[in-house]
């Protein structure tokens, strides 16, 4: 493959840049033989990536732990476990810059992460909680492709979008999705005031599109929130200053 781009004119020097940034950056991945290859790849700010990922998978059993015992001890862990994800999240970037250690095997493991943190383990919780009509979990599955669309997107286009002298971009496209820990607040709040399934319900409650009450066509209000969420983190103009 690199074979057929080097034969290939370049247009400019910016995209010829790009492409030679993006081997140096594949070259850095060492495929040698064995079984433990991978892991001899890892750096440091990929194992606290990997952390993140851990967050997010013990927010979700948790979240079913819940289900299954109807402890809510349990229930507050997993909404406790994605803000520990966001604080690895954080830090692996700031690992990355202090070892100059940043990779593609990183920025992948970094997306990953961020989907089991900031995109199922969030759309689970809302389930848990109560969103539990078809159309709720229509809403929440897309919820998920949504979150997953837009970090292929960043991985796909990070190196168009402007940058300072430092390489820091200018602005996310779209929400990032580690905004989604504001549903997830919105959802502790709740949980705290007794405003879940079980309890005192959903606020707002639900409407009917069609057919009757307690049918397939019931939706819970706040699910439009969800929705909008989804399609602001895949909003192309949509832009978010980075702090």
């Amino acid at each position: 493959m690199s074979k057929r781009k080097s034969d290939t004119k370049p247009t400019n020097g910016h995209k010829d840049g790009l492409e030679e940034a993006k081997i140096a950056a594949l070259q850095q991945y060492q495929a040698t033989e064995g079984h433990f290859s991978l892991v001899r790849n890892f750096r440091l700010a990929d194992l606290v990536t990997i952390a993140n990922g851990i967050c997010g998978s013990f927010s979700i059993f948790m979240s079913a732990k819940y289900l299954l015992t109807n402890d809510e001890d349990y229930l507050w862990s997993a909404l406790a476990l994605p803000l520990a994800g966001l604080l690895f999240d954080f830090f692996d970037g700031k690992v990355a810059r202090w070892r100059n250690e940043s990779s593609m095997l990183g920025q992948e493991l970094d997306s990953l992460a961020d989907l089991i943190s900031f995109g199922v383990a969030p759309a689970l919780l809302a389930f848990v909680v109560g969103f539990r009509t078809l159309l709720d979990t229509v809403v929440l599955s897309g919820f998920i492709c949504c979150g997953l669309a837009r970090l292929a997107r960043f991985n796909a286009t990070v190196a168009l979008v402007p940058k300072d002298a430092k390489g820091k971009a200018h602005y996310f496209e779209g929400l990032p999705i580690p905004s989604s820990l504001t549903l997830v607040g919105v959802l502790s709040y709740w949980t705290k005031q007794g405003w879940i399934a079980g309890k005192q319900g959903i606020p707002g409650g639900t409407i009917t599109l069609w057919g009757e009450t307690g049918g397939n066509g019931e939706l819970h209000t706040f699910s439009v929130v969800f929705a909008l969420w989804a399609a602001a983190m895949v909003s192309k103009t949509l832009r978010v200053p980075k702090p």
